[in-house]
């Protein structure tokens, strides 16, 4: 039987950036999960799709995640993209 999958929830940052959208994962910034879009949803959607690309990636490799990500339950008032791996 396959293990469940574990949530990740990370804080992202988007934000107008000269007629487009800058988006961000202060977490994994440094493994390249940085994005932008031509809205502020294009972007939010953009990130979301980066930041599952690089925890997929970190994952596979056996690398653990940085920072607290891997807590089973974190609720934020920002805006947070939940990655399902």
């Amino acid at each position: 039987m396959e293990a469940p999958a574990k949530s990740y929830v990370f804080r992202v940052i988007v934000e107008p950036d000269e007629g487009r959208w800058h988006a961000y994962c202060p977490a994994l910034e440094e493994q390249g999960a940085v994005t932008w879009g031509r809205s502020e949803r294009e972007a939010l959607d953009n990130i979301r799709q980066v930041v599952e690309m690089v925890v997929d990636d970190i994952l596979e490799e056996g690398d653990e995640l940085p920072g607290d990500a891997g807590r089973d339950f974190q609720a934020f008032p920002e805006t947070r993209v939940a990655v399902n791996v």
